[in-house]
């Protein structure tokens, strides 16, 4: 069978049948009927199959995975069979989430008491980094027969000796908000611990929950993982979104090129206003931390009585106290409205939200429905959404997300494979628990799916590292296994490796603010995330003043002042979100349709009948959209689109441009920006100055630089190799080296009871790197540190495809030059002045460049 999609549900006797009179009793006190995901799954539960429940959020997955399991436990208490055991781990990616969930267990269960007349004596328990020593003392005692846990607690239990013997006949796993760790290394690191896990208790079932996610075939097989190269059997359950819904895409004002800044201030918070004020509670997401504050002060201050004391901001940077402040407050309805950053997309219970207001695109198709998902959160209630939109781009992108939605084409999300990272420290784990066959240990990991296609080649190198095989004691780097190739046995090395691997698990990584030096001056500090971004000769804005980026040492960026020239880096890069390829992919269809209307010299109303019919939007909307694209195809003569990348030439106060119309989103366009730029440095000895967005990207020079020249040089059959020589000496692979090394225990964030600082563990990192290259440039965690680079953190998979298709002459290639930017490189361009205009300033230079395109364009323009 391997993975199969479940085509009809159960009906309601055949899952009534199941149940024990008194959780019947309870569930049908509760609800009238059983819900669609429940008529799918329950039945399959309770028959241990693995499955995959995918549902908007609010479609009462969580119900549907434990009914059935509290079902059974009901049942075996009242026969008085019920062990002292874990029958159940239920596993989130979330601590919050996890408090909610043990919540939501111990009402039902007190109910199901009452209704029994006595104690049923089902334990359920938290345990988590924050379970303090005598809460894990007194579960081995009276172990949980549910386990709620983190992926990172999971993999510290699977290594506890006494824990350990709990875990051994676990019936099922439940792992929820699945879509949340699928797509990065803490589902790598869960998916190791599940094998884990499925080798202690043999007869286990696994359970994922997901929002609605793509691919679900490849999500199934991550949670079952593989048995002797095939994948484990699982249900997929892939439940329509027949909840009633309400999406719009709004703009503030009509006209958004001829407006001031003060204007459009006051149509955004006047819009924010009169929505919040019509609904009960509010939930506006918005994709940076600092907008989330930006939102949360402006809102106060224009209407001080209305948000004074029911207004809360939620993100990251946060405390946690303020965390759980303002997500307390939200459950018992004393605020109106909360502004957030990504923080609250996942199934944290905050009570009743009627709407959910986007500012700016969610970049993505699921995240959308994730996010819009939070409002009408029961089962019968509207899921009502608005996303806000600022400029045209922001406007055609929104409008197609929209309809991608609403036609339930959801983006496939990237699972990252082979991380050698987390598979050493996984390694480390399993060699405190027991002597184990290096064949044995192999077929285990094969049966994740994170590491399904491994190589013994690949296991081999990082068994060699882990047992000290290339002698960099030297940088206190010791062996963590001993490995004999004799026995091909391998096991723990020295006393202390537990306490290292305990106080060391986990896979994200610390991070902290970089100092900013001109010489031995203090100027300021930036986020590391955005010094990753940063090559020599970058320039960026910090305090108001610009500084050009010369090098870092550990924490410290050094950087000497400059003048007349425009930031290459503006300061949100680090935190916005990236367009998915799918959605980009969708939006250059619609550009290439829209752009055959023009080319057929199609009459206005045409044009804006089949925007009206593709797309869901208003009349504003459909006008504006029309008027964006007449103004780019009537002055550069070509609309760049899925099948065509249009190069821009013009010259600019600051330099000479080369602009690449390359809607494929920011992954892909960062790997394309990367791999011309340094072409153009070896090949013409010239460095030049990079902009990269998820529309394209500029390459600004001040001398003469064949761009093209260098375009050409890139292959689809060797690009992954010359990016990896690309990124071999930037900020961006010193520091996911730092990332890895830690995960893989050659850095230790914490010894002997010891933090060390990031600086510390960076500094090391930076002298580590330098003697790894020389002994072995091919060393395994130098290795992922760069698949994690050009995989995960960009796309070199699809900007490979890219080249390929332009090979194919499946995606045309064509120049054109201009004497100022054409409408769609506004946005591109602008992003260079971003933190040096403020926002008046920035929509003046808009219509200055409008203004220019529509002086060129005169009168033909007109008579369209």
């Amino acid at each position: 069978m391997s993975i199969k999609f479940m085509e009809k549900p159960y009906n309601t006797e055949e899952v009534e049948s199941i149940l024990h009179p008194l959780v019947r009793k309870w569930f049908f006190s509760r609800f009238r009927s059983f819900s669609l995901p429940q008529l799918y799954g329950v039945m399959e539960i309770h028959k241990r199959n693995n499955i995959l429940i995918s549902a908007p959020t609010g479609a009462t997955k969580t119900l549907t995975a434990f009914l059935a399991i509290l079902n059974e436990l009901v049942d075996s208490a009242e026969k008085g069979i019920l062990e002292d055991k874990v029958y159940c781990v239920y596993v989130s990616p979330l601590k919050a989430l996890n408090r909610d969930i043990e919540r939501n267990l111990k009402e039902p269960l007190a109910e199901i008491e009452k209704l029994a007349g006595k104690k049923l004596g089902i334990r359920i328990a938290v345990r988590t980094g924050d379970t303090s020593a005598n809460e894990r003392q007194r579960m081995l005692k009276n172990p949980p027969h549910i386990l709620i846990t983190t992926p990172e607690t999971l993999g510290i239990v699977l290594t506890t000796k006494k824990f350990v013997d709990l875990l051994k006949d676990v019936q099922w796993c439940i792992v929820d908000e699945i879509h949340a760790l699928a797509e990065n290394k803490r589902g790598v690191h869960l998916s190791l611990s599940l094998e884990r896990l499925q080798r202690l208790s043999p007869a286990l079932c696994r359970i994922g929950l997901s929002a609605t996610i793509a691919p679900l075939d490849e999500v199934a097989k991550f949670l079952v993982g593989f048995v002797n190269g095939k994948p484990r059997n699982c249900l997929v359950v892939d439940v329509p979104f027949k909840k009633k819904t309400d999406l719009k895409v709004l703009c503030p004002v009509k006209d958004m090129i001829n407006v001031s800044g003060a204007e459009m201030q006051k149509r955004l918070y006047d819009l924010l206003d009169s929505l919040i004020q019509s609904h009960r509670t509010t939930l506006i997401f918005t994709n940076t931390r600092s907008a989330t504050e930006r939102v949360v002060d402006h809102l106060k201050e224009r209407f001080p009585k209305s948000y004074e004391a029911n207004i809360g901001a939620h993100h990251s940077s946060l405390s946690k106290q303020i965390r759980h402040d303002v997500e307390n407050k939200l459950k018992e309805g004393r605020l109106k409205v909360v502004a957030s950053s990504t923080s609250l997309e996942l199934g944290v219970d905050i009570g009743y939200i009627d709407l959910v207001i986007c500012l700016g695109s969610p970049k993505s198709v699921a995240r959308a429905l994730q996010r819009i998902g939070r409002s009408g959160h029961r089962l019968h209630d509207v899921t009502k959404g608005r996303i806000v939109v600022f400029d045209r781009d922001d406007l055609v992108e929104c409008a197609v997300l929209l309809k991608e939605a609403i036609e339930k084409k959801i983006d496939k999300i990237h699972l990252p494979r082979n991380c050698l990272d987390v598979l050493s420290q996984h390694i480390v784990g399993i060699a405190q628990q027991e002597k184990l066959r290096i064949d044995e240990l192999f077929t285990l990991v094969k049966q994740s799916y994170s590491f399904h296609d491994l190589s013994w080649e690949r296991f081999m190198d990082v068994i060699v590292f882990l047992s000290g095989g290339y002698g960099l004691e030297a940088r206190n780097v010791y062996a963590k296994i001993w490995y004999d190739a004799e026995t091909g046995f391998i096991g723990r090395r020295g006393r202390t490796g537990r306490i290292i691997y305990m106080t060391n698990i986990g896979t994200i990584p610390d991070e902290s603010y970089v100092l900013v030096k001109v010489g031995d001056q203090v100027v300021g500090k930036l986020d590391e995330l955005f010094l990753e971004r940063l090559h020599k000769g970058d320039i960026f804005c910090l305090g108001g003043e610009l500084y050009e980026f010369v090098r870092a040492q550990g924490m410290v960026a050094f950087a000497k002042p400059t003048s007349g020239r425009p930031p290459t880096i503006p300061s949100w890069i680090s935190e916005m979100l990236p367009l998915s390829f799918d959605l980009a992919l969708a939006i250059g269809k619609f550009r290439r349709l829209l752009e055959e209307k023009f080319c057929l010299r199609k009459s206005k109303k045409e044009i804006m009948d089949f925007i009206r019919d593709y797309l869901y939007v208003d009349e504003n909307a459909v006008e504006a959209i029309y008027n964006y694209f007449k103004e780019q195809f009537y002055y550069a003569g070509k609309i760049p689109h899925d099948r065509k990348i249009v190069i821009e030439h013009y010259s600019g106060d600051d330099g000479k441009y080369v602009i690449f119309h390359s809607l494929f989103g920011r992954r892909v366009n960062d790997c394309l920006a990367r791999a011309i730029g340094y072409a153009i440095a070896k090949t013409q000895k010239r460095n030049v100055e990079i902009g990269v967005n998820d529309n394209g990207f500029f390459i600004r020079t001040q001398k003469p630089v064949n761009v093209m020249a260098a375009f050409k040089l890139l292959k689809s059959e060797n690009f992954d190799k010359l990016l990896k020589i690309a990124i071999d000496k930037t900020e961006v692979l010193k520091r996911r080296f730092r990332h890895c090394a830690a995960r893989a225990l050659i850095i230790l964030r914490q010894y002997k009871g010891k933090q060390k600082s990031v600086g510390r563990q960076q500094l090391g990192a930076n002298i580590l790197l330098s003697t790894i290259k020389r002994i072995d440039p091919k060393f395994c965690i130098l290795e992922e540190a760069r698949r994690e680079v050009l995989e995960d953190l960009m796309d070199v998979n699809n900007a490979k495809l890219i080249l390929k298709w332009i090979e194919d002459r499946r995606i045309k290639v064509e120049e054109i030059f201009t004497s100022s930017p054409s409408p769609f490189a506004f946005n591109l361009v602008l992003q260079s002045y971003w933190d040096v205009l403020k926002l008046e300033d920035r929509l003046e230079f808009l219509r200055r460049m409008h203004q220019i395109v529509m002086a060129k364009i005169g009168k033909k323009f007109s008579d369209v």
